[in-house]
Parts: structure tokens; C-alpha cells; sequence
């Protein structure tokens, strides 16, 4: 479906208000430290306003939206830090299961995450957290005797988005030279998931190891399918960075002008003028980024990976620029657990590796561009 550019304007700020009522800094706080990791009455609302189900077809309960709308309402989600299964769940579960599944794994699994009831996460990477093929390090192998399950899954998946609280745990898989996709249930055989000690709370991690765990294949699937999804992540990573890098740089213009030194705002000071004025650029540069990779993705263009993978180190790189000058702008207080910078500040540090880092992304670009 498409929508207009009005439509998708207030469908943001849909998502911006509510985030502003329920998502302030009070709440980012007091649900990090819950076992969840994430407010479920606040998910529930966001999927009445279609958040959850972006991705997933009207009939199986979405709205059937887009790469232009995921960025949008990620430039809110990001603003606000929001502490949430939006990346794990409504984008790389969901988008996952579009891509690879059969219209009876739709059916069976969509409708329970666009509603919120069930999460969702994909288990990709290995201990290197490359993100891409070579870093896979699960292997299926086909099982006869079993009626429940037709593969057992060996190995490791590391920095699992959400994994603790995901009851739809999807495994991406080696078997016979290629890749497949898997399914297994929370209480599995042989399946252990362990929290991962994490640089940024609001951002949850799990490794996930399995031995000989009885799991369930999902459509025929292979990496194209995971890289669909992987595209439309890092799309929405991206309009998190730029979300998060505005904020953080709003508050900081802010600062500027009511913190007052020798009797005046210090945001007179030519030096802090120059640094707000590069960050500036930095923020208008990495937001056209992001909303062009959504926009070639959107089209089906042959430069979309290209423009993914710009997007990928462009806007990561910007916010943690952006997070840290504001730490200096701040005269060091933003540094400290107390303030909200040091939260943006984690979130950016953390977005530097999240889905193949910036490493990976300025290599996909060069390959994208035949260089």
C-alpha cells in the first residue's frame, strides 16, 4: 500500500505523540530496569497505531506499509530511545516471515506479532557479528523421527535483538551449502538463552546456543530472504540514528542558549557556534541519507544496497559524533548516568556495530559501486 507524503508525516507524528506522553526519559529509565526490558502496555498501544504490523500484509492483520513509512515512524522511535522489540519484532521477525515464509507460517505466526501478544527476533550472527553470510555460525540438520520438527539446530547466535523476551525465535541456519530459515519454541530441547551484558540497556541482547534443538523450517527460504529483512533493519537503524542524533542535538541548542558564562548564553561563543553549525550538517547529511536508502529500497532500485549501506556508516557515524560533541557542549555533565545525553550517547555507541557495523557497510558500499 501507498500512502501520502502528508499520510506518512502524520502517521509520525502519531507515533511522536504518543512516545512524548509515554516514552519520556522517567519511563526510558524505570523499563530498562524491568526483566522485559520494555513497557508491554505501551507496545500494545503502539500496535493500535499500526507500528507492529508496519511491515505485514492487511491480511494478516498489518497495514502493509513501506521502507518510506518504517524510516518515518523510526526517526520517532529513535528520538524518543525508545526501549522496545521495534527493530527485533516488527522489522526483522516480521519481514523475515514475509520474505521466507509459506501463507501458512504467515497465518500462523503474523497475526500474534502485529497485535502485540507475541514478540518476535531473529537469531543471525555468530560471535564475530558480522551480520552477513560467513558469520553464521548455527548448522540445521534434517530430522525424520520427530513429529513436532523436521531440522535439529547446533551452534551459536550472538546478539540476539530482544532475545530474552522473544517468544517467536527465528534461527537462521547452514544446511547443505546454503541457508535456511527455522523456527523453535522458548522451551525447546537442548535451547539455552543467555543475557548478554550490554553497553546500552535500552537495547537488550542475548546469546542464544543450541544443541541438537528440535526446530521447524520456515518456507525454502535462504539468504536473500534474511537480507531482505536485514535491509529493511538496518533502513529502520538508520531512522532511529538520525532520531536520536536530531534530539540529541536539539537539547544541546538548547543548553547553548540558556546556560549562561560571563554573563552571557554561551552559545554566543564563536567556537560552540562552529561546533553546533558542523553538527548541524552532520544531522541534515545523515537524515537525507536514511530517507534516500527508504526511498530507492521503497522503489525497487537497482542502487538500493548501495544507498542501504551508505545510510549504514553515514548515519551511525553522524549520531555518535552528534552524541559526543554534546557530551563536550554540556562541559562534561552529560557524561554522568543523571543526564539524558549519556543515554543518546549509549544508544549511538551501540548502533556502531548493531547489524554489521560501519566496517561492513562502507565495504558493501564500495562493492555496491564497483569499487
Amino acid at each position: 500500500m501507498t500512502i501520502s507524503v502528508t499520510e506518512r508525516a502524520e502517521l509520525a507524528a502519531a507515533v511522536s505523540e504518543l512516545l512524548h506522553d509515554e516514552c519520556s526519559e522517567p519511563d526510558v529509565r524505570r523499563v530498562i530496569g524491568t526483566d522485559a526490558g520494555f513497557d508491554r502496555e505501551l507496545w500494545r498501544k503502539l500496535a493500535a497505531q499500526g507500528v507492529t504490523g508496519l511491515l505485514v500484509d492487511s491480511e494478516y492483520g498489518g497495514v502493509g506499509l513501506g521502507a518510506l513509512e518504517l524510516e518515518a515512524v523510526a526517526e520517532a522511535t529513535g528520538a524518543a530511545l525508545l526501549p522496545a522489540p521495534f527493530l527485533s519484532s516488527a522489522v526483522l521477525a516480521s519481514a523475515l516471515i514475509g520474505a521466507a515464509g509459506t501463507e501458512d507460517d504467515k497465518r500462523r505466526l503474523l497475526p500474534a506479532l502485529v497485535d502485540g501478544t507475541s514478540v518476535g527476533t531473529v537469531a543471525i550472527t555468530g560471535s564475530r557479528g558480522t551480520w552477513a553470510p560467513e558469520g553464521v555460525a548455527v548448522r540445521a540438520a534434517a530430522e525424520r523421527d520427530s513429529h513436532d520438527a523436521d531440522h535439529t539446530l547446533t551452534g551459536n547466535a550472538h546478539y540476539v535483538l530482544h532475545g530474552q523476551a522473544a517468544d517467536v525465535i527465528l534461527v537462521v541456519a547452514r544446511i547443505d551449502g546454503d541457508f535456511g530459515i527455522f523456527q523453535i519454541v522458548p522451551d525447546a530441547d537442548g535451547f539455552e538463552r543467555t543475557a548478554a551484558t550490554v553497553f546500552d540497556p535500552t537495547v537488550p541482547l542475548s546469546t542464544y546456543t543450541f544443541d541438537a534443538t528440535p526446530a521447524r523450517r520456515i518456507g525454502t527460504g535462504g539468504w536473500d530472504a534474511v537480507q531482505q529483512a536485514l535491509d529493511l533493519a538496518l533502513v529502520a537503524l538508520a531512522g532511529e540514528q538520525v532520531g536520536g542524533a536530531r534530539r540529541i542535538f536539539d537539547i544541546t541548542v538548547d543548553y547553548l542558549k540558556t546556560r549562561i558564562q560571563f554573563g552571557r548564553p554561551i552559545g554566543s561563543f564563536q567556537a560552540l557556534k562552529h561546533m553546533a553549525a558542523d553538527l548541524l550538517v552532520q544531522v541534515e547529511s545523515a537524515t537525507s541519507a536514511a530517507q534516500h536508502a527508504a526511498a530507492e529500497l521503497a522503489s525497487g532500485s537497482e542502487n538500493s544496497s548501495g544507498a542501504i549501506a551508505l545510510a549504514g556508516f553515514c548515519c551511525a557515524e553522524a549520531y555518535h559524533t552528534t552524541a559526543m560533541s554534546a557530551i563536550q557542549m554540556h562541559g562534561g555533565i552529560a557524561f554522568t548516568w543523571e543526564h539524558p545525553a549519556h543515554l543518546f550517547l549509549r544508544r549511538a555507541r551501540t548502533g556502531l556495530q548493531l547489524l554489521g557495523g560501519s566496517g561492513l557497510h562502507r565495504e558493501r558500499y564500495l562493492s555496491a559501486k564497483g569499487a
